[in-house]
């Protein structure tokens, strides 16, 4: 899988007149080798992936983590490089870049002290991007990572039911982050156990629950907290950071109440909410363009009264937030193989709503990754 990946990529560097190319974002270096770590810059040890259009792939990375790249990387060679010793990172970057007229870097993705020396070493017009090339190509998934986009639903579903049965009058948030935590890392154990021969991926979920209830029901990325949740409140969960199976990200969330909705003028908002999701699930299906589903959930809201909302979705995959983005502007024809969250949501000064699940382009529409009952009546415990 990562060979051909890194041959297809060759392809479209040759195709783009680049040279070589460094890939410094963590998502593309997996994508393309099979290896990561998890610290990277936090600890200013930078990697470095160059792949030349033509010739062997190098990956340089630090000694301490050598090991796991020597059992993981799909690549030619390796260069460790240890803190204080000789150039460090850099000493395998002049004969890497030597002879290369045009170099494709990922300028949103690159530790800044890497570009530093690179514009030391190299002419400023030699630079062109490598993230169009990657973001076109990580588009349309393989049927392998279709197989993880469907395990990733059945973790997030296991995650969200989990937290549904733990919200109540009188709990805490955490402790709903605890349960949908536990949900989401055993189910995922369960997968790999039953799916995959990687010992090494880790079934645990990590990421700070997305949560609010109650007064702090606007905040859309508020975290769990020690707050104690009340009858009658409402309670918003959100996975889009915890569906991270095999390092495959989703997005999922919906809206609960707590016993009753005290406040009757919430459900119409979620009403409308619903309404727009629906919408764009509606216009969903391949042939159309990322902005014309983002126009069909917009005005739903809109019509109702409410400000021009922000996107409606995103593709995901090995990244968080990936090409094409639903949203005015994005032109992108949607194809079969593309996996995208789709949200519905209204916000107002006093109180939010938002439902959102994540779904394959089929050749015909679409197939639904998580699932979870989200009409008025389903979403009152």
């Amino acid at each position: 899988m990562f060979i051909e990946r890194m041959n297809e990529f060759r392809a479209r560097l040759t195709e783009a007149g680049i040279d070589v190319a460094l890939i410094t974002d963590e998502d593309n270096v997996y994508y393309l080798t099979g290896y990561y770590d998890y610290l990277h810059m936090e600890f200013g040890r930078p990697t470095i992936l160059v792949v030349p259009s033509e010739g062997d792939s190098l990956l340089i990375t630090p000694t301490i983590d050598v090991n796991t790249a020597e059992a993981s990387a799909r690549v030619d060679r390796i260069a460790p490089w240890n803190d204080g010793m000789g150039a460090e990172w850099r000493s395998e970057l002049p004969a890497a870049l030597g002879g290369a007229k045009f170099i494709g870097i990922e300028s949103d993705h690159m530790p800044p002290v890497v570009r530093a020396y690179l514009d030391e070493v190299v002419a400023s017009d030699a630079f062109s991007s490598a993230t169009p090339l990657l973001s076109k190509m990580r588009m349309i998934k393989s049927d392998d990572e279709l197989q993880l986009a469907r395990h990733a639903g059945q973790v997030a579903n296991a995650m969200m039911a989990a937290g549904r049965d733990a919200i109540g009058d009188g709990v805490p948030e955490y402790e709903v982050a605890l349960a949908t935590s536990q949900a989401g890392t055993r189910t995922a154990a369960a997968l790999l156990s039953a799916h995959y021969d990687d010992q090494d991926m880790s079934p645990n979920t990590h990421f700070l629950q997305i949560m609010a209830s109650g007064e702090t029901i606007t905040k859309t990325h508020h975290r769990a907290t020690t707050r104690i949740m009340q009858y009658g409140e409402p309670v918003f969960l959100c996975f889009c950071g915890m569906t991270n199976f095999h390092r495959f990200k989703l997005g999922f969330d919906r809206t609960f109440w707590i016993g009753k909705i005290a406040d009757r003028a919430q459900a119409e908002v979620y009403e409308v909410a619903l309404a727009s999701q629906q919408a764009a699930l509606t216009a969903l299906r391949p042939g159309v363009t990322a902005e014309s589903v983002h126009a069909a959930y917009a005005e739903v809201i809109q019509e109702a009264g409410y400000d021009y909302p922000f996107r409606c979705g995103r593709a995901t995959g090995f990244s968080f937030l990936e090409a094409p983005q639903l949203v005015t502007g994005d032109t992108t024809v949607l194809q079969p193989g593309m996996v995208l969250a789709v949200d519905g949501s209204v916000s107002g000064e006093t109180f939010r709503a938002q439902v959102g699940d994540s779904f394959i382009i089929t050749q015909d529409g679409y197939e639904p990754l998580t699932e979870h009952p989200k009409a008025l009546e389903n979403v009152i415990l």
